[in-house]
């Protein structure tokens, strides 16, 4: 510790100023240059784990033009075509309370991230102190200060502080990156779950049909069994086909109101009415021809909605590294986990800190910021560990596990993601001939139930005929639908998996 004596009675007040204003300035070199020194860093080089991936997708992949957009760089206003799904997408991404938390995260880790970057610097106050104790002679000695003081600053020879700051910096970008990963899961969420309630408003509006044409079979089967003119079978038959159409319409409905409850948690309200799907259209109902017979109704399906997403093309898988967020979020938590291997590699060197004061200090109040009472105090302070039992290896033996830890989860990023990307081919590759093969089965089975209802009429078929078209015919047109809703949301399922539905 050091301090300024009392100058003689005859030096001037310049000179002691002059005095004090070199020696605080020699304190500030030692300072800066205390802290050009403490640029080593332990940090571990980081270096990319390699994809555990195959270079290419497997199977086909739709054909792309060479300047086309990969899927991530597709904005979800792009890839979305209908008016009424974007606006439901952007109410949600405004009151979605995951994506909210998500956002306010952010918040959180970079105010962390500022606490380990201001641990580098050194902390500054203004102190005062007064300190009166027994001399030794029977009196009373006063010593009073006041003063700028540097507490405890730890100069960061060996980038412990420094590494520390780094790992808060990844992790800060890690929950950027989990915010548009988020993102992009909520885009996806609300497209499929309203495609899957237009699906389900098809399927009310074909089983209502259903219902209807199988009540006016059972009425015909009941004044044909009560005029002798057909079996207890036919009867029951009916009777059987038209309750579970009556329970298929429950059902229907239970699944239409799950869909609008899992729509109104996304969206963090209750949907808006206009922008849920369009009711679909029912066509005109089939004229029989006229026979002796009464003719049995004929099962209409709703119009199918037109077309409302766009095609994305695949690219290569090495492309998802840069593209996919929560892979990019697990590779900055790869990147944290080694900067703190640096932190707990440095905690084996000396930690070197440094505590001043520059002031003024006197035995009186009123001598206070009196010529002669400048001066400063200089304590640094070097602690090396010599005796932890084995809390530094400890803590370096958690970093590494940690940061394998780390690999293995960006690894596994990498291959789920690899694999949804794969997935959403298959689909795109199959879903496509499966449509096609299940309408030509839907308008065989509507034709087979056009002839066996003519047949009946004409007295060459039974009633059981008629009934057994009609029950193949509502199956087929409920996998129909089925099937679009699947290729819809494969098509959503492919762009998620590709990385779109973060960018605006």
């Amino acid at each position: 510790m050091y301090r300024l004596k009392n100058p003689p009675r005859e030096a001037s007040s310049a000179d002691t100023l002059d005095i004090s204003a070199r020696r605080l300035s020699r304190l500030a070199l030692t300072v800066v240059a205390v802290a050009v020194l403490s640029a080593c860093s332990f940090i571990p080089k980081y270096e990319r784990p390699e994809a555990p991936v195959a270079s290419q997708f497997p199977g086909p992949q739709p054909a792309a033009a060479a300047d086309a957009k990969s899927g991530a760089d597709i904005a979800w206003q792009e890839f979305i075509g209908d008016a009424r799904l974007r606006e439901l997408v952007a109410l949600a991404l405004k009151n979605n309370r995951d994506l909210r938390v998500a956002t306010l995260n952010i918040e959180q880790v970079r105010a962390q991230y500022q606490i380990r970057r201001a641990d580098q610097f050194p902390t500054i106050g203004l102190a005062a102190t007064g300190n009166r104790q027994p001399d030794g002679n029977g009196g009373i000695t006063s010593v009073y200060s006041v003063g700028l003081a540097l507490s405890s600053w730890e100069i960061d020879f060996f980038g412990r502080l420094g590494s520390l700051k780094e790992a808060a910096l990844a992790q800060y970008l890690a929950s950027e990156e989990a915010q548009r990963a988020a993102q992009t899961s909520l885009v996806a969420a609300v497209a499929s779950t309203w495609l899957s309630l237009q699906a389900n408003d098809e399927l009310l509006a074909l089983t209502e049909s259903t219902v209807g044409t199988r009540d006016e079979s059972l009425r015909l089967s009941r004044l044909r069994f009560d005029a002798g003119a057909t079996s207890a079978l036919d009867l029951r038959q009916a009777e059987s086909l038209s309750a579970a159409a009556q329970s298929a319409l429950a059902q229907q409905r239970r699944l239409r109101a799950l869909d609008l409850n899992a729509l109104t948690l996304l969206v963090g309200q209750t949907p808006p009415p206009d922008l849920l799907p369009v009711p679909p259209t029912m066509p005109a109902p089939v004229a029989a021809a006229a026979t002796d017979r009464e003719a049995v109704a004929v099962p209409t399906a709703p119009v199918p909605a037109a077309p409302m997403l766009r095609d994305v093309p695949a690219g290569l898988p090495s492309d998802l590294l840069t593209r996919r967020a929560d892979i990019r979020q697990a590779e900055q938590q790869l990147i944290s986990a080694n900067a703190n291997i640096g932190a707990a590699r440095a905690a084996f060197f000396p930690r070197i800190s440094l505590t001043a004061s520059a002031g003024t200090a006197s035995n009186s109040l009123s001598g206070l910021f009196k010529d002669g009472s400048w001066g400063f105090t200089l304590a640094p302070q070097a602690l090396l560990p010599i005796f932890d039992a084995g809390r530094n290896n400890a803590n370096l033996e958690a970093s590494n596990a940690a940061r394998d830890i780390a690999i293995a989860q960006y690894e596994k990023a990498i291959q789920t993601a690899f694999r949804e990307v794969a997935d959403a081919l298959a689909g795109s590759a199959t879903l496509g001939d499966q449509l096609s093969a299940q309408q030509l089965q839907a308008t065989a089975e509507a034709e087979r139930f056009r002839l066996a209802e003519l047949r009946y009429r004409n007295g060459v078929a039974s009633f059981l005929d008629v009934l057994d078209a009609q029950r193949s015919l509502f199956t087929t047109q409920q996998a129909l639908t089925q099937t679009r809703l699947a290729q819809q949301q494969n098509q959503v399922n492919l762009y998620k998996a590709l990385g779109g539905g973060w960018r605006e």
